[in-house]
């Protein structure tokens, strides 16, 4: 069946069901809608700026296959076309039905979202139609572009935000705050010698949806991280200076030339569209019943604290998530996804966690996601926690916060956690002793918490100034100021705050699993003891200047990733094993071959080597130095001093190659508070 609107000269004809979304034909655009429970379904089209629709065609019957409206338009514009949906159906709550034809709803599958364009610029209320789904053309050259394909036992993740990376003014790029700035910076990237970023997320999300002020100010507060999506298929538009999808390919084509893979943070767990006093936006205009877990009375799970719960073991949602990020592996030529709040992915719904989750299940399996890099952050805000027992299908790896709390724990001076610290160094195999230690994601720091200057700065949250009466945030931060909160010029606290810094960075980088690093954290960022930054914009940008300041912590951090290079014993693809007469895995203490395990133990050494590479690591987190006895290096080789944490800098660390040997071969001191690494090399 085909139709004639002569007044818009747009002809219509029954459509194709798949692909879902608004997709470019010979001709015209098919767009293809699901619904179930719908009892009529309007496409409403746009000219963009336009506030009221251009024209409204409803979908004949004939046009609907089960539960799929199709319709392909021809005569539009696609580059000045904006399109949405009236889905009408019955209000019934209780029964989880909540169709409004009064309202028109975004595209679930749009592949760009109009209205956003201008980071933090107020939307006029009167607009019925804020957020509108636009027609992307599929015409990038990736000049032959592929995916790395970098075993995840090499790779060594920074944590950024696109945003906040450039937008301060010291950043010297000539788009702060964009994917075009963040092009500029690669060089500052690979130069750090980090091969992965893991970007915060970019889907299209909505930075003004907040009703929160800062009590000292009076500002108003902003949804900066973006945990609240409102496109799942579409870049965020204002981090783009023209075309967030062109754009934010570039910056993928450009990393990938720099030996860097791409991470996306994803947040498939929930909506930007919250509870029932929440805007009616997309999913629950057309299928509330089917996007979200509900109660009985027709009310909303809110096993994500934000409102509400994607339904996600549902297999129309499930087949949704698969469409969303094979587009983005396809499309975007992304290499893996870390997943906010995982654990809610393998729960029924009911909300009941699931033995096999089948969404989990699809992800690890999925063609064409085979090669892609799937984190779980293993837990939710329902309380249900799955570090080390998440439905991993051999594909998985994992956020360990074990190993951030354990570290933390250890550096600070706590009693009872050298233990535990040997288990998290060596890749925690009590938790993926079947997956190997790349499946420990490991981290001291994230977006979510105190930055590492923080960490040693302030031993509580202060978070007044996000409105909520510091009563939001973690408050086991397991954090020490090191006999000062916050601010000081007393030489000896920053000076201790600095080997507490090196410490925690030393430890990440020399143990077995996945190191991840925060953004900033190599030029010691503050963000003044605010652990729960999510509503602030420009308390979380980069100031460049630290660079400079903070340059011999950079070269730090440098000279520890080319360590990790450098020694493949670093970078295990399997558990390393304690027995033969030169063991893989070896601890040590005061006395060699003798570690303490006793509680009041505040000192670990070990000695890692596989295939006549060896490394030797000793963590005294006690407040005296120690002189401790050396195990003889294998293989006729000698101990040569890589990082004391002791030392002041530049001695503190060397380029790997140009470590000096040690002249006692015996023993070796180390500092209070400090951390020593060691390598093997040349002969006796």
């Amino acid at each position: 069946m085909t139709s004639t609107f002569l007044d818009a000269g747009v002809t219509v004809r029954t459509g194709r069901t798949l692909p879902f979304g608004a997709t470019v034909v010979p001709g015209g655009v098919n767009f293809s809608v699901y619904s179930t429970g719908v009892t009529a379904m309007t496409l409403v089209l746009f000219r963009r700026g336009e506030r009221e629709p251009w024209l409204e065609l409803p979908f004949p019957d004939c046009y609907r296959m089960g539960g799929v409206f199709a319709m392909t338009v021809s005569g539009v514009d696609i580059d000045d076309l904006e399109y949405g949906y009236r889905a009408d159906g019955p209000w019934d709550p209780a029964d989880g039905h909540r169709f409004d034809p009064g309202i028109i709803l975004s595209d679930p599958y749009a592949k760009s979202i109009g209205g956003l364009e201008t980071w933090g610029a107020e939307r006029l209320g009167t607009d019925r139609y804020p957020y509108r789904s636009r027609v992307v053309r599929d015409d990038f050259d990736w000049e032959g572009d592929r995916p790395l394909g970098i075993p995840r036992a090499d790779l060594v993740i920074y944590e950024l935000h696109v945003r906040g990376f450039t937008r301060h003014p010291s950043s010297g790029v000539g788009a702060p705050g964009t994917y075009a700035g963040l092009i500029e910076k690669i060089p500052y990237l690979k130069s750090l010698g980090v091969n992965c970023v893991e970007l915060m997320p970019v889907f299209e999300f909505d930075e003004n949806a907040t009703d929160r002020f800062d009590p000292a100010t009076g500002g108003k507060l902003v949804n900066y991280w973006g945990y609240n999506t409102i496109g799942f298929f579409a870049p965020k538009a204002s981090y783009a200076t023209a075309d967030p999808v062109r754009e934010l390919k570039n910056v993928v084509k450009h990393l990938h030339r720099a030996g860097i893979e791409v991470v996306l943070d994803v947040v498939v767990n929930h909506t930007a569209e919250g509870n029932e006093l929440g805007p009616t936006i997309s999913f629950r205009g057309l299928d509330n019943r089917t996007y979200y877990m509900l109660d009985p009375s027709g009310g909303y799970h809110n096993f994500s604290g934000t409102g509400n719960t994607l339904n996600c073991n549902n297999p129309v949602v499930r087949g949704f998530v698969l469409d969303c990020l094979r587009y983005w592996a396809a499309e975007f030529h992304i290499d893996g996804f870390r997943f906010d709040l995982a654990a809610i992915l393998g729960r029924a719904p009911d909300g009941t966690p699931l033995p096999n989750p089948p969404l989990l299940e699809s992800l690890a399996h999925d063609p064409v996601l085979r090669d892609c890099k799937l984190i779980a952050e293993a837990w939710d805000a329902g309380g249900l926690y799955q570090v080390g027992s998440f439905p991993n299908y051999c594909r998985w790896s994992e956020w360990n916060g074990h190993y951030r709390d354990t570290v933390r724990r250890f550096i600070k001076g706590d009693m009872g956690v050298t233990g535990e610290l040997a288990t998290r160094f060596v890749g925690s195999p009590d938790l993926y002793g079947s997956r190997g230690p790349a499946a420990s994601v490991n981290f001291v720091t994230a977006h979510d918490g105190f930055t590492l200057r923080d960490l040693v700065s302030y031993n509580e949250k202060h978070n007044e100034a996000n409105g909520e009466g510091n009563r939001d945030g973690d408050n086991a931060n397991h954090s020490w100021n090191c006999g000062h909160e916050g601010p000081t010029d007393d030489p000896a606290v920053l000076r201790l705050r600095d080997r507490q810094v090196r410490n925690a960075l030393l430890l990440l980088l020399t143990s077995q699993g996945v190191p991840m690093l925060l953004s900033g954290d190599e030029i010691g960022r503050t963000q003044h003891g605010n652990n729960n930054a999510y509503c602030h914009d420009e308390l979380s940008w980069l100031d460049w200047n630290l660079t400079e300041s903070q340059g011999q912590l950079v070269r730090f951090v440098r000279n520890a990733i080319a360590l990790r290079r450098a020694h493949p014993v670093l970078r295990g693809r399997s558990h390393l094993w304690g027995d033969g007469e030169f063991p893989e895995v070896s601890w040590h203490g005061v006395r060699a071959w003798s570690p303490d395990w006793s509680a009041h133990s505040r000192l670990l050494a070990v000695m890692l080597h596989r295939d006549r590479d060896c490394v030797y690591v000793a963590a005294n987190s006690y407040w005296e130095p120690q002189e401790l006895e050396l195990p003889a290096a294998p293989h006729g080789m000698v101990w040569h001093r890589f990082a004391d944490t002791s030392a002041d800098a530049p001695d503190d660390i060397c380029e790997p190659g140009s470590e000096p040997r040690l002249d006692d071969q015996a023993t070796v001191p180390v500092g209070a508070r400090s951390v020593l690494v060691l390598t093997a090399g040349g002969t006796r």
